[in-house]
Formats: C-alpha cells, structure tokens, sequence
C-alpha cells in the first residue's frame, strides 16, 4: 500500500510533511521507515500520529516522551 501523504526528509534526517495544508515535523528517529498503514509513533515534542487509509493523521499532542540515558 502506498502512502498518499506528501513526505520528504531533510538533510539533517528530520521527516517532514503535509497534513492538509500544513507542514508539520514528523520527527527523526521516531518516523517509521518505511511507513506503512497502521504505523503511529509519537515525536519528540509530543505530536502522535497515525497512517490510516493511506494518510497520515495528526491524532493530537501528548506528554513528550521521557528520555532516559
């Protein structure tokens, strides 16, 4: 299945993309690769979101994840 959400990575390896019209962080290291449906991951600033029917979806903010080293 192929992702219909319009994503690119930048040179730093940050993922990036358009949810509906807005560009929003998809984060690095959490961002699934590849991404296929079903996939949700939560970013570092607390962003979560989901690939439903081939889109990705922005499901809201949450507590950022705790980093632990």
């Amino acid at each position: 299945m192929s992702i219909n959400t319009r994503i690119w990575m930048t040179g730093s390896l940050d993922w990036f993309g358009y949810i509906g019209e807005e560009e929003m962080f998809l984060g690095h290291r959490s961002f699934p690769v590849p991404p296929e449906e079903g996939d949700a991951w939560t970013t570092e600033a607390g962003d979560m979101f989901k690939i439903i029917d081939g889109e990705i979806t922005h499901l809201g903010k949450t507590e950022p994840p705790k980093k632990y080293w």
